[in-house]
């Protein structure tokens, strides 16, 4: 009788069963999860140049799908999407008056144009003062299972008035500060009047957090990673594939699964090489010991686009992040070759931008 080993990572599986009676040890399990003897290897590719043809990597694609099929587990909100709440949301995403010195929006640091970063470490506030942390992507936030990078809010809904009121961000004093600033503007008033048309009152906190979210939630992205997860084998070269296979023997996916590549779960800095920066993570949200220098798994998904890396942005490059995180993470010394594979895969995951906000080159 053979026997069946599974690893795993929380609830997810992080490699194939693997039989005892198989010729392969425990520690070829990351091999077997992307190449599997009875595999099932794609035919065909996209623009190869045959003289420089890579050999198509025998993936488990029914493992594949296991491990990265899925959205996160983000939580379930009573927002009910409508046109009225959308275009209100868009307005005040844009609406740099809803700030302490009238010169901030939220574009102004999730800029749509640029995959809903600004490519700086940090980002600076009504005041002109940078904040501590590096700003996350908007784009598939609401997907995840958690937002900012400490988790302190669990929907886009309730982290849309956070850095409204943040003293180092937008700066306004309170909530109610930020529903006097949208009263002086009557097209706001009058947005909130069609997005909320049984409201006596429509212009409060509660709706914008409402219209936010809802306009938030359209902000997603699809990339040939996506076409690969939903059946077409071919949406990815024979590099890419090459790349994905290392990303899973290196145990990138001891993080990163799930179709986001991340966003799914806490995990802590340093695991194998000591982090001693000074943002504790997790732990200034539930001041427990326990959660110093954790921190909320960024999605990889556009993350070509995305620069710099890492909670604090002190990552200039793609390639210096994956490198950087096998050692610190993985205690692993990547070759050039392997970082090089990764970051072709990853560069896969880079999804179209929604057309209205897509810089004019994208468009043609």
């Amino acid at each position: 009788m053979k026997i069946a080993i599974l690893l795993s990572c929380g609830a997810l599986p992080l490699f194939p069963l693997l039989s005892l009676g198989d010729e392969r040890t425990v520690a070829d399990a990351p091999k077997a999860a992307a190449v599997s003897a009875e595999g099932v290897s794609a035919e065909g590719e996209q623009g190869q140049d045959p003289a420089k043809k890579t050999p198509r990597p025998r993936i488990d694609y029914q493992m594949v799908k296991t491990m990265f099929g899925n959205d996160p587990s983000a939580p379930a909100v009573d927002n009910p999407s409508t046109p009225e709440k959308v275009a209100l949301g868009k307005a005040l995403y844009h609406e740099k008056h809803l700030s302490k010195n009238g010169n901030l929006s939220c574009a102004s640091c999730h800029d749509l144009a640029t995959y809903g970063v600004d490519n700086k470490p940090t980002s600076p506030g009504s005041d002109g003062k940078n904040g501590e942390r590096n700003t996350p992507t908007v784009y598939n936030a609401a997907r995840q299972f958690a937002q900012f990078w400490d988790g302190r809010a669990a929907t886009v809904e309730e982290q849309s008035v956070m850095p409204v009121i943040n003293p180092v961000e937008h700066g306004l004093a309170d909530e109610a500060a930020l529903v006097a600033k949208i009263k002086e503007k009557a097209e706001l008033v009058d947005g909130f009047k069609k997005a909320f048309p049984q409201d006596a009152d429509p212009v409060t906190a509660a709706n914008f957090k409402l219209a936010i979210g809802a306009f938030e939630r359209t902000l997603v992205t699809k990339s040939r990673w996506d076409e690969y997860l939903d059946g077409n084998q071919k949406a990815l070269t024979n590099e890419e594939l090459a790349g994905l296979k290392t990303f899973m023997d290196s145990m990138c996916t001891t993080c990163h699964m799930t179709r986001l590549l991340g966003g799914h779960m806490y995990q802590k800095l340093g695991l194998t090489k000591p982090y001693t920066g000074a943002d504790t993570g997790r732990m200034q949200v539930t001041k427990s010991e326990a959660d110093k220098h954790i921190f909320k798994v960024p999605t990889l998904v556009n993350c070509e686009k995305t620069a710099p890396y890492y909670h604090d942005g002190s990552i200039a490059t793609l390639e210096e992040a994956v490198k950087h995180m096998a050692e610190v993470q993985l205690g692993q010394q990547l070759t050039p070759e392997k970082v090089a594979s990764i970051v072709t895969f990853l560069k896969a995951t880079t999804g179209k931008l929604p057309e209205e906000f897509a810089p004019k080159a994208d468009k043609q």
